[in-house]
Parts: C-alpha cells; structure tokens; sequence
C-alpha cells in the first residue's frame, strides 16, 4: 500500500529514498525533485501509489502491481499505519480512483519472483514494499545485518514482531546463488543481498499489499 513516508508512509518507510535512486532516469538535479514532491504534496506520508504519481510526473514509464486497490481497512489497527491511517485514507483511495484518468498504470495482479527476474533481466529496476522486520541482508556485517534499516544512532526497530513497512530497489539477481540484489535507501552507497526465499517472505508479508513498482529505464 504504502509505506506511510515513514511507515508506508512517513519517509522512514524510505519511499522518496526510493525514487531519488531511479530519479536519475531523467538525470533531475535537485531542485527539480524538490518542486516535484511539492507540487504532489508528497511531504509527510508516502505510499506506493504516490510513487506511481511521481513516476508518472517525471514521465517515467512505470508499472504498479498490488493486491489491493486501495486502502485496506484491516491496516488501521496496525500500529505502522495507525497514527496516519484516518487522514490518509480518503487521500489514497481517491489516487486509485484518479489514476487511469491521470495515466498512472495500476493493475490489481500477483506478481512472481519470475516476473521480477525477468525485469531486472532487461536492466531495469523495481521498487518494492517490504517488512523491514523480515528482510535481511546477507552482504552486511554484523551488528548492522539485523538493523540496516536504522539510521545511525537510532534504536533497531528490527526486532520488533510488528510490520515495518519499508521500501528498497531491487538492482539484480543471481539465479545460480538464488539471491537477489537490492538497495537500501537508507544507505545509498550499499549494496546489499538476501535469498530469494527471505525476500519473497519480506515482500508478502501482512501489510504490504505485495506492492510492486516496475520502472523501465528505457523511458
């Protein structure tokens, strides 16, 4: 769904982290970005659909695969979503409403790890919701293994048992290793790896919708 721009949403969530790691599609410069995340008031909470509506302003062609075409009301009483979840809904849901009229292309599917490879064969990109609680990267050391999502100096909220929404760009894999590359962005200069089979429990866990942004990098 989202990850507020932290949970789906605020952007502890990482979701304009996110798209500033594909933004140089367009080779925007900062000021552009900027006025951009303004002009779509993408200021506090962010979700996937947002991300949609951004690929879409900078005229990046762009995919948007999810269970849910909307909000779904069993969220509001996740702790990730709760404190947001009321002002944020009526918003969300009208962008799902809007998006065709608006060309933002969003399609209600279940996507495969094979679907996945066979985008990022071609040399593009995807940006994924994932349970940050779930997701680990094999790459990191250790202190950092189990908190890579937590800014420096921050308490890990790893361990917690609750849904951590977070967004990351998956860059690659190795079929013969079965892992998959991605970045974190909360750490632009690193790039990390996870099995297959951690990833997909990460990006199918309950509050993710399954969210998937495909980004072509010939647009």
């Amino acid at each position: 769904m989202g990850a507020p721009r932290r949970p789906r949403h605020e952007d502890g969530g990482g979701g304009i982290g996110a798209a500033a790691r594909a933004r140089y599609l367009g080779q925007l410069d900062d000021s552009e970005f900027e006025s951009a995340l303004q002009e779509l008031r993408l200021t506090r909470s962010i979700w996937t659909i947002d991300l949609a509506y951004l690929m879409r302003h900078f005229g990046v062609r762009h995919r948007f695969c999810t269970q849910t075409l909307g909000v779904d009301k069993g969220y509001k009483n996740q702790s990730f979503y709760r404190k947001h979840f009321d002002t944020e809904e009526t918003r969300v849901n009208q962008l799902f409403a809007q998006a065709k009229a608006c060309k933002v292309l969003v399609e209600k599917r279940t996507v495969s790890v094979q679907d996945i490879q066979a985008h990022l064969a071609q040399g593009h990109v995807a940006i994924v919701l994932v349970n940050s609680g779930v997701l680990h990267c094999d790459l990191c050391s250790s202190p950092v293994k189990y908190c890579c999502f937590a800014p420096s100096g921050h308490r890990c909220f790893c361990r917690s048992p609750d849904y951590q929404g977070h967004f990351i760009v998956l860059r690659g894999y190795n079929r013969a290793t079965s892992c998959i590359f991605y970045n974190n962005p909360a750490y632009a200069d690193r790039m990390c790896s996870t099995s297959i089979s951690n990833f997909e429990e990460a990006r199918t866990s309950y509050g993710t919708d399954e969210d998937i942004l495909f980004v072509y990098l010939d647009s």
